[in-house]
């Protein structure tokens, strides 16, 4: 048995905050598999890239409160120079016109959902895990392979992470995902998490976890085991 925890030093740092998830199995992330309704999670995709400009009202993009809500957020904990929130990654890509494309179904869909309701989203292969997934304030040295690198970098002491047994599995609370636990075509049990550390969004919140829910259900990509918002009363769950 292997648990998702969100650790007691988070809370110290954010008592206010909120992580939607959903455990779903028997996935099938192949193009193949979703031929059937891949043009409707393209066209989802692309209306979500449009969607996600009604939160780009200021100026300057860290003005605008989806955003500098989360960079007080990263204010509070330690990272790597630079690191940004996932969310405003996704909204500074469609304020240069730089619209958010395809990578695989279940990719496209939690970014659809992230753009839409501007909310950090985020998604881990379950069998990939060692042991428990942690949400923590770290002691530095968990050994990480970002996406994209091909050397492994290291956590940092007083940053907040998702780590397992075998080191980090998202950087700077939900800035950049390891290589070894993401989402492929073999995926198949998953974890996705929602996250919100603005407390007048729980509504927000609550939508982006249903509609994420009914787009893998509708398209049959996979089973939603579990649907959930956890919180500081509510801060550890069984994921296999």
């Amino acid at each position: 048995m292997s648990r998702f925890i969100i650790e007691q030093p988070f809370w110290d740092i954010f008592p206010e905050c909120e992580i939607g998830v959903l455990l779903i199995s028997g996935i099938d992330n192949t193009e193949e598999g979703c031929k059937e309704f891949r043009g409707g999670i393209v066209e989802f995709l692309e209306k979500s890239n449009q969607e996600a400009k009604k939160y780009l009202t200021e100026p300057v993009l860290s003005q605008n409160r989806v955003i500098s809500v989360w960079r007080d957020a990263f204010s509070k904990f330690k990272t790597k120079k630079g690191a940004r929130s996932s969310i405003e990654a996704l909204l500074k890509r469609i304020e240069k016109g730089n619209e958010v494309g395809m990578i695989n179904p279940l990719v496209d869909i939690y970014n659809g959902i992230s753009l839409q309701f501007a909310l950090p989203c985020g998604m881990e292969d379950i069998d990939t895990f060692k042991g428990d997934l942690r949400l923590t304030v770290t002691n530095g040295g968990d050994t990480f392979l970002a996406l994209g690198d091909e050397e492994i970098d290291y956590t940092l002491p007083g940053e907040i992470c998702y780590l397992d047994d075998e080191g980090a599995v998202c950087r700077c609370w939900n800035w950049r995902d390891g290589q070894r636990t993401m989402l492929t075509e073999d995926t198949k049990n998953a974890i996705l998490v929602i996250e919100s550390v603005d407390p007048v969004r729980h509504k927000d919140l609550e939508a982006a976890l249903d509609t994420l829910s009914a787009w893998v259900e509708k398209v049959g990509i996979g089973k939603v085991n579990t649907k959930m918002i956890m919180d500081k009363n509510n801060n550890a769950l069984t994921i296999k």
